[in-house]
């Protein structure tokens, strides 16, 4: 590939990190101590990622962050599906999110991968949940970029523009990697390459909103590894 490529910027939520089985296994131990074993969860689940989401993407300044919205939004819809949860099953639920695995090809993808180029958390999960799901799924970054510390959520144009200066680089010299349409274009509208990788997993047996990769995309990988053989890494 002839690409002047530096750095390689991550989305985490999905690309990385298996949310919905994580939140699928905390909501199915809660729904257990209830005698709600038998129920599906799934939708459920898709349904707390999808507020979630509605509440933090292109957000600018907001004075909270994703752990904030991760147990205001657990609230509200246990409130409204009248769950029997106490606090307790509530703080294991949205604690959830800072353990949970990573795609069985991440680790060592980001591991080839970062032998050639720099690699970024480049993210609207807060801080503190990318350093945990890092830890404990050997993921090695080469900076941690949480749209907390910018104070500038994606697909904010701004966020796209801030990373880049804080990684003195040139955004065509920087390629977003994501399992997502809408966070690679509007990278590619801030001059950044875009590579999909497929998560046809993500949102479980419901399927991702938007599976098929744009095809002005650079690069369209099946997974890290796939990723890394592309980029020559």
């Amino acid at each position: 590939m002839t690409m002047d490529i530096r750095a390689l910027t991550f989305d985490t939520g999905g690309t990385l990190l298996n949310w919905h089985g994580g939140l699928l296994s905390a909501f199915e131990k809660a729904g257990r101590a209830h005698g709600l074993g038998d129920r599906s969860w799934a939708e459920t689940v898709n349904e707390y990622r999808r507020r979630s989401l509605k509440r933090m993407v292109g957000a600018i300044d907001p004075p909270f962050n994703i752990d904030d919205v991760h147990r205001e939004e657990l609230a509200k819809l246990v409130g409204e599906m009248n769950l029997p949860f106490g606090a307790e099953e509530m703080t294991q639920i949205s604690n959830a999110w800072h353990s949970l695995d990573a795609w069985p090809d991440v680790a060592g993808g980001l591991s080839r991968l970062r032998r050639r180029y720099s690699v970024v958390a480049f993210t609207i999960l807060s801080v503190s949940l990318v350093m945990d799901a890092s830890r404990k799924n050997r993921m090695d970054w080469d900076c941690i970029l949480s749209c907390e510390l910018l104070r500038v959520y994606k697909t904010n144009k701004e966020a796209y523009d801030m990373a880049a200066e804080k990684l003195a680089l040139q955004p065509r010299q920087i390629m977003m990697v994501a399992c997502h349409n809408f966070d690679l274009m509007a990278a590619r509208a801030a001059g950044y390459r875009s590579a999909f990788v497929r998560r046809p997993s993500e949102w479980g047996v419901a399927g991702p909103p938007d599976p098929t990769p744009h095809p002005e995309h650079d690069v369209v990988a099946t997974d890290l590894e796939d990723l890394a053989q592309q980029l020559g890494a």
